[in-house]
């Protein structure tokens, strides 16, 4: 891991871009730390630089209750090399959503396995790195981003104790014959009327999932709507399970 840059944000958060390899990623770190932090892996649909907004607001959320987080960005997104027949399966997805037609299991598969598969061991790969620096300690959680990722992270990741998982992308049906091996504790956000999510098949999944304690935060609203509470609910969650310090008043941006 090599750090190609740091900022000082104005509650004090420490950010720090790097690489790991070829692979770009960003580490946020509390300011005001006397001990190792816990740690969040925060997923996200790819395009480090369009979702750093997003990515940074959760960050400073984060931080604010005594927790470090990190990102990497995904296979084919940003700069780094495209996949043409992931590219193509993008494709078939789009026509068929603007159709409104469903988008097919072979569709499904093509676009999202390969990109588990190649994804996962990079995240492995960064936490090796992460857990490797000084002021940064577990347990881990994992937060957001392509449900199929967390699903995978979850079943062959023994760190991470908890995930909060984003119920909004396309699952392969192989994917929840996986989730019926996830045993740790899993707080599942639903946005109900999420355009671009199949309901049911987010229902079906969280019953597949083999976790004594699941939770489902289910709100009305698209795909952009989640309220406040939900992030509040989701940021008590990893409290309870990880066990940080909080450390200050929440940013709010």
């Amino acid at each position: 891991m090599r750090f190609t840059s740091e900022q000082r944000l104005d509650d004090g958060v420490l950010e720090r871009e790097f690489t790991l390899g070829e692979i770009p990623g960003i580490l946020w770190t509390p300011g005001s730390a006397s001990a190792p932090a816990p740690l969040i892996l925060l997923g996200h649909p790819g395009g480090l630089h369009r979702m750093y907004p997003r990515l940074a607001a959760r960050a400073r959320h984060c931080a604010a209750d005594g927790f470090a987080t990190a990102t990497i960005e995904l296979p084919g997104s940003g700069d780094r090399p495209r996949s043409a027949a992931a590219e193509q399966a993008r494709a078939e997805v789009r026509r068929a959503v603007e159709a409104g037609q469903p988008v097919g299991e072979d569709t499904v598969d093509r676009l999202i396995l390969p990109l588990v598969d190649t994804s996962v061991p990079e995240w492995r790969a960064a936490l090796d790195a992460l857990l490797a620096l000084p002021g940064i300690g577990g347990p881990v959680g994992y937060s957001g981003g392509v449900i199929a990722i967390g699903i995978r992270l979850a079943v062959v990741e023994p760190r991470i104790s908890a995930a909060v998982l984003f119920a909004g992308s396309f699952v392969p049906r192989a994917l929840f014959e996986e989730a019926r091996r996830v045993t740790i504790p899993l707080h599942v956000l639903l946005q109900w009327d999420d355009e671009g999510n199949d309901r049911q098949s987010a229902l079906d999944l969280f019953d597949a999932f083999g976790s004594e304690e699941k939770t489902l935060n289910a709100n009305m609203g698209g795909h952009t709507g989640v309220p406040r509470s939900a992030g509040d609910a989701a940021a008590g969650f990893f409290t309870r399970h990880l066990g940080a310090r909080h450390t200050g008043s929440r940013h709010t941006g």
